[in-house]
């Protein structure tokens, strides 16, 4: 019998109720893909019963398949569930446009004021309290995900060591956790099963940046970079940072190292997903324009993904192989984000202090009793940083 929490509500909510919950969480859902898929199951699913279990589940194997930033990629496909094109468009905007405009006019103070020298203290703290809630994240989609399925968790347990010792998240064996799970549970019988092929399409003061004003050229070069970016790179926020880091420093020498750096703490201190560092960097590069441009850029690979390929996904998702397929992606996606986390938190948690206020954040978000908003819990972890920060 399924239980209230595995099915959506009879109702849906109106598209104008499901828009306004991914604004707030674009201007208030810190911690980057892993926590913001996190929240999506909480809200959505778990305390709204807006969504499915079943359409989270397979948006979050789609999302992890495909190229791009996973948590704007996923709260589009579940834009797409609720009303077609139209509600991944206008769920896509309402959940990239609060953490682009933040970033935007960090990156106009960053140019016109200086180095944000304070930065490093408030992520010391952030970055602690951000791992707690990843870690928490994790937790829960592997409680929800895995259940007592012996391939599955040797498949998580897979994926979850080799992101680790890699530091990176490797497709094919997404793919190959995938077909292992469908051979396995669902054997096909021998028949070809069409598939769907995602389609890219690809093509004075506001142009003004760190280093002066850009050339049509840059920004040329600037908009075609992020659009590789969005249609290329796999694994979300994790594996994008170097890829980001090779062209924006290595190649083109756009930014600086120190630039760089910044550009991801800023990303990472404000909501939404960690790819709009793409607006931070285009703002240093060329103004306004630039951020502008490098966020559509990012973001249109994924979108156009969504709209051309999920209606054929949803059509054989109920398939039997396909299920199973899906099943052995998400193990290996769960285990990726336990990977991540291990990644991240061996970077974050460097003394007693972050240990600390990882430790309590982690308590805190358990604590039944006791619901404290996970932007509370980060401010807090902010000031603890800053004033326990030694340089």
């Amino acid at each position: 019998m399924e239980t209230a929490a595995s099915v959506a509500r009879e109702e849906p909510p109106q598209l104008r109720e499901f828009l306004f919950y991914f604004l707030r969480l674009g201007t208030l859902g810190f911690g980057g893909p892993i926590a913001l898929a996190g929240y999506m199951q909480k809200d959505l699913i778990d305390e709204r019963k807006w969504v499915s279990r079943q359409d989270y589940v397979e948006g979050l194997a789609f999302s992890q398949l495909s190229p791009g930033p996973l948590a704007a990629q996923l709260a589009m496909y579940l834009g797409w569930v609720r009303a077609g094109t139209l509600g991944a468009t206008l769920t896509g905007v309402a959940f990239v446009l609060p953490s682009l405009l933040m970033v935007m006019a960090l990156a106009a103070l960053y140019v016109h004021y200086g180095q944000l020298p304070w930065i490093q203290g408030v992520f010391y703290g952030i970055g602690a309290a951000v791992i707690a809630i990843i870690a928490r994240s994790a937790y829960k989609l592997i409680r929800s995900t895995l259940k007592n399925d012996l391939l599955l968790w040797t498949l998580f347990a897979a994926l979850a060591v080799t992101t680790a010792w890699k530091e990176s998240e490797i497709i094919w064996l997404f793919l190959l956790c995938g077909l292992v799970a469908m051979f396995v549970k669902a054997p096909p019988r021998l028949r070809v099963t069409p598939s769907a092929i995602p389609a890219f399409v690809g093509f004075g003061n506001l142009v003004t940046g760190a280093h002066g004003a850009a050339t049509a050229a840059t920004i040329g070069m600037l908009f075609l970079f992020f659009l590789k970016a969005g249609a290329f790179v796999f694994g979300s926020g994790l594996a994008i940072v170097p890829f980001l880091y090779g062209g924006v420093v290595g190649q083109f020498h756009w930014l600086t190292e120190k630039q760089f750096v910044d550009a991801v703490a800023v990303a990472m201190i404000t909501p939404g997903p960690v790819v709009i560092t793409a607006g931070f960097v285009g703002y240093l590069v060329a103004g306004p324009v630039g951020a502008s441009l490098a966020a559509l850029a990012v973001f249109v690979p994924p979108y156009l993904i969504v709209i051309l390929s999920a209606p054929y996904y949803r059509r054989f998702a109920k398939n039997l192989q396909v299920k199973a397929f899906v099943q052995g992606v998400t193990a290996a996606a769960v285990g990726a984000i336990a990977g991540a986390a291990f990644i991240l938190g061996k970077r974050s948690l460097i003394d007693l202090p972050t240990v600390s206020i990882a430790v309590v954040t982690f308590a805190l978000l358990s604590f039944k009793k006791i619901k404290i908003p996970e932007p509370l819990l980060i401010l807090a972890a902010g000031v603890t940083g800053l004033l326990l920060f030694k340089g």
